[in-house]
């Protein structure tokens, strides 16, 4: 297999340059990720469809990875109660080597090829769930085992990598690829390769929720009022659809203890 994500850079002698050109580089191959990602919509569309299917009959979504893709996937779900007012299990992230594995690196966590499925079943995992791997480079033993320990449990699976023809894709029900091409720096794949990995993860996680009626118009209604701002633009909110004064809307938010809640009663 032909890893893209380690190709040589299409960019050299790096330590020559100006800070302005090492800038105009980097924002140069940026622009290359948002067709990445275009050219995979039709793939990303089939796996939210599906995972809508399952999670309306109960099921959850977990993201799985290693590194800067595990910690991709538990930024993604830890979004989603706040935004959405879900509970924290209905989107979750695991990363190789739990939690620490956020801030550090933890030798060898995404060498072992059993340690997903056993964090998996932690939270007794089952065929309404869906599972998303995430791996740029497509080869992570954590990730790859994982799915398929998940296939092999009649779990349903999706892949996400930057290398077509990547192990991963082998054990996904629903394949993603985004071909970014080589990083800026050579096999740094926290650039393009994350970038593109969060706007696929932006766009499963928000498609989702809106498929599953907690967005109305283009509004965060169940979003949770955890500070002023947001209580603020909760108010904002209401005062938009109901005509109430800014004043009448935060005494009703206080009362009722949120934007939908509000809507519902007037």
């Amino acid at each position: 297999m032909e890893r893209i994500t380690e190709q040589s850079s299409l960019h050299d002698h790096l330590e020559s340059k100006s800070t302005e050109e090492l800038l105009a580089g980097i924002n140069q191959e940026d622009q290359k990720v948002a067709l990445a990602v275009r050219d995979a919509l039709p793939s990303i569309a089939k796996l939210v469809e599906a995972i809508v299917s399952k999670m309306n009959q109960g099921g959850r979504l977990f993201y799985i990875g290693a590194g800067t893709s595990g910690r991709l996937g538990v930024l993604d779900a830890s979004e989603c109660p706040p935004t959405y007012g879900v509970s924290a299990d209905m989107v979750i992230g695991v990363i190789a080597g739990g939690d620490r594995a956020l801030r550090n690196s933890i030798e060898h966590a995404e060498d072992d090829v059993h340690q997903a499925w056993l964090d998996l079943e932690e939270y007794n995992i089952g065929p309404l769930d869906t599972v998303v791997g995430i791996a740029s480079s497509g080869t992570t033993p954590y990730v790859v085992h994982g799915l398929k320990d998940c296939r092999e449990n009649g779990v349903q699976t999706a892949g996400l990598s930057c290398n077509p023809g990547a192990p991963i894709l082998d054990h996904a029900d629903f394949p993603i690829v985004t071909i970014v091409g080589p990083e800026f720096l050579t096999g740094s794949t926290r650039m393009k390769s994350g970038t593109a990995q969060k706007l696929v993860l932006n766009m499963i996680s928000t498609t989702v929720m809106i498929r599953m009626g907690r967005v109305q118009g283009n509004r965060m209604v169940d979003m949770q009022l955890s500070n002023d701002k947001l209580k603020d633009r909760g108010a904002k909110m209401i005062v938009e659809r109901t005509g109430m004064t800014y004043e009448e809307a935060v005494k009703a938010l206080a009362e009722h203890g949120g934007v939908r809640a509000v809507l519902n009663a007037y």
